[in-house]
């Protein structure tokens, strides 16, 4: 309750107020308790009125009002009790649902309606596509329908390219199996209509400094600042009307070669399409004085010229570019080469807001001791009142007088900031470096000096505290370094003492092997990019993917320290995740890491090597994990590698799909085969490409339901997307015509 806790009090005749306070207030003190309880009723009265509309009523009560309009929840995505799970009600039981239940009714039987029940019901864009005008059929002279499916031009390559998917305008033979076969599904009949979604979302990438592919020539460039390939993706445009069956721009799918092109009439010239490059769009370049000083800015699109850049073959005329959507590759002619530099717009898929990026996140910054005020540095390049670099806002901070204890240096945009990085914190100070909401910012480290590590290091004095949030770091690894030793006559060192309390890493990128080849393989996959040497910090790592973990420590003088992970991705960069050069934690020489680990809802690739594991749920280790205490802990509703040691488990997986063999799992052949089935499967393992770490559609169903809520295992879990399809599939039920056959076709 907020307001005056003395109300009460205060309506007190001021005579038995003079009395209370002669005897030491015993009566304003019983009056505040009593107004204090007042405040809940009167609180709780007050949102009686609100929890009658379903704009404003509580998560609870939104059950109650769907039952009212004969709105029926889906039993396999109820929401669960637990209070720890309560976040998830507007997930599983959308109150945009129950709000549209009327209206949906009176639509029935449309096909736009499929396209609203997946954005509303499941939050994922669709696509409906009714599989019956895309037969072959012979059409009357006298009654023709020129929209229907036609016949194959093998000069149309648009046509070609959007063959067998979601945009497919081609006639196809007539087929017999069911959309909704629980076999093998069917696509072309006549009662079949699909439902394409996209699970994978558009993030953007604004204005950051394209790469230049050095190794293949120096007018080469790929729009990710990592040097891979990856595939750029449409920034979605709404419909215009709810009638609108959707279209390529209004998904987020990825942009086709011929999609981007644009011919111009009556001749062979090509250039970018107006509905994908420029400002607002889904794709920009930006190459100050190019071709020409003064230019304009960003390049226009009639100087764009799409084009297949597999294996850098073709040379961009003088005055043009060349551009693939499909790898994100440009290529500037050779003797026009930019001279300030190439700055892109564009949007990658991924699955969740995770790591570093330009989505919207909340910005956590703890509250300084009574009496302090926390300083702020912003950075930023080419700003007006903003400091050009981090080694700056560094310099600024510790030479201020007095220095403030507390202290948050934000990036204020998307650039990349090529500088070493060395923080040391004094006893008590606190330290964020964040970037700004909906921004990117790159650290890219570099080898600077020959003979000296050239990492992100820091140190700190006891009670000192770091953060990093929203940041992506290439090039080298963070290191956070304990106090340094001092030696005695006889070259004896002491014990060390307390340094760093508690290091965050919150929505950050450390990229799995440093940097990566074009084809997003890791360039230096055995070297971590956390390293914890002789410290005793407490590690937090959320939202955020990183590298190998390396702890280096005495495992004799002093305790294991703490590393907590949740929401994340550990990738050793191993192409075999149980082979011993891929250790996704653990000590020097693949030595058990002296830490205590607890991971929640964390993937991770590779092996894991610690001293004990204090609790592990709903996460997965594809490689074998190892502690060296296996009396202490638990691991509950996660999947562990067979050959692991770890704590005791609790419905774990294969454990538990061997167990329900009963007698036969005396059969060896029948195991083995049992544990390969349940082994977890994933779009793709390499980070940088858009379906990392995302669990197959063929993955086993202990997999994708098997964590505590029945949702999926691993790094993902949140979406809670097993809920979402079941869901989508009862509200097509519901929705679709009589007679007629729905289905959800994943198409990302």
């Amino acid at each position: 309750m907020t307001g005056n806790p003395d109300r009460l009090f205060e309506r007190l005749p001021a005579y038995i107020r003079q009395q209370d306070a002669r005897q030491g207030y015993p009566l304003r003190s019983l009056l505040q308790v009593i107004t204090e309880q007042v405040g809940v009723v009167e609180a709780d009265i007050d949102r009686l009125y609100d929890n009658w509309f379903i704009e404003t009523a509580d998560d609870w009560v939104v059950p109650y009002i769907g039952e009212l309009v004969g709105y029926q929840p889906v039993l396999e995505a109820a929401a669960p009790d637990a209070p720890a799970h309560q976040a998830a009600h507007h997930i599983l039981v959308p109150r945009r649902e129950v709000a549209h239940t009327i209206a949906w009714r009176r639509r029935k039987g449309t096909l736009a309606l499929l396209e609203e029940l997946g954005r509303e019901v499941a939050g994922w864009p669709g696509r409906a596509v009714e599989f019956y005008r895309l037969l072959d059929w012979t059409q009357a002279l006298n009654h023709q329908r020129q929209d229907r499916g036609r016949w194959v031009d093998l000069r149309d390559g648009d046509a070609l390219g959007r063959l067998d998917g979601p945009f497919d305008e081609l006639a196809h033979t007539a087929g017999v199996r069911r959309i909704n076969s629980g076999r093998t599904a069917g696509w072309y009949s006549l009662l079949n209509v699909g439902l394409f979604v996209w699970r994978l979302q558009a993030f953007s990438v604004s204005r950051s400094p394209a790469y230049c592919q050095e190794e293949v020539a120096p007018h080469c460039y790929t729009f990710s600042v990592l040097g891979n390939d990856a595939p750029l993706y449409t920034l979605p445009e709404p419909e215009p009307e709810p009638t609108h069956i959707a279209g390529e721009l209004n998904v987020p799918t990825p942009i086709r070669l011929r999609s981007l092109e644009e011919r111009l009439p009556g001749t062979k010239k090509a250039q970018a399409s107006g509905s994908y490059y420029g400002l607002g769009k889904s794709l920009a370049i930006w190459c100050p004085d190019w071709p020409q000083k003064g230019a304009t800015q960003p390049i226009p699109r009639e100087r764009v010229i799409p084009a297949n850049l597999d294996g850098w073959v073709y040379q961009a005329p003088r005055g043009s570019i060349l551009v693939d959507p499909e790898r994100g590759r440009i290529v500037f002619p050779k003797d026009q080469r930019p001279r300030v530099g190439v700055w892109v717009t564009y949007h990658y898929g991924f699955s969740a807001p995770m790591g570093g990026g330009e989505y919207d996140r909340p910005i956590v910054q703890p509250e300084p001791p009574e009496g302090q005020a926390a300083a702020t540095y912003r950075v930023a390049k080419s700003r007006d009142g903003f400091l050009p670099s981090l080694e700056a806002a560094l310099k600024a901070w510790q030479e201020a007088v007095p220095q403030p204890s507390y202290a948050v240096i934000e990036i204020a945009d998307s650039g990349v900031y090529t500088e070493p990085v060395h923080i040391r914190l004094k006893a008590g100070q606190y330290l964020q470096v964040r970037a700004a909401n909906r921004t990117r910012p790159v650290i890219r480290l570099l080898d600077y000096v020959p003979d000296l590590p050239d990492a992100f290091s820091i140190m700190g004095e006891p009670g000192s505290r770091f953060t990093l949030d929203g940041l992506l770091v290439t090039g080298r690894s963070i290191q956070v370094m304990g106090p340094e030793l001092t030696y005695d006559e006889k070259g004896q060192a002491p014990p060390p003492g307390p340094d760093l309390c508690a290091v965050t890493i919150r929505h950050c990128t450390l990229v799995p092997g440093w940097t990566l080849h074009e084809d997003c393989r890791p360039r230096r996959p055995a070297e971590p990019s956390l390293e914890l040497v002789n410290t005793g910090a407490h590690v937090r790592i959320e939202q955020s993917i990183v590298g190998s973990i390396l702890v280096i420590g005495d495992v004799v003088e002093t305790d294991p320290i703490r590393i907590d992970i949740a929401d994340s991705i550990v990738d050793a960069t191993g192409s075999d995740c149980d082979s011993p050069e891929c250790q996704a934690v653990s000590g020097t020489g693949g030595e058990f890491a002296h830490a205590t680990l607890t991971l929640r809802d964390t993937t991770v690739f590779g092996r894991v090597r610690a001293h004990s594991i204090a609790l592990a749920e709903n996460s997965i280790f594809m490689g074998q994990v190892w502690v060296a205490r296996r009396q202490t802990g638990c691991m509950r509703f996660c999947y562990v590698t067979p050959g692991s040691r770890t704590p005791r488990r609790y419905l774990c997986q294969p454990d538990k799909a061997i167990a329900a063999l009963g007698a036969a799992s005396a059969d060896a052949e029948l195991v083995d085969q049992t544990a390969l089935r349940v082994r977890p499967t994933f779009t793709a393992t390499r980070y940088g490409l858009p379906g990392y770490a995302q669990l197959a559609l063929a993955c086993a169903e202990e997999i994708r339901r098997g964590a505590e809520d029945e949702s999926e295992m691993g790094a993902f879990h949140d979406l809670y997307q097993p809920q979402r399809e079941a869901a989508l599939r009862a509200r097509l039920a519901e929705y679709t015509p009589a007679g007629m056959d729905a289905g959800i076709i994943f198409a990302s």
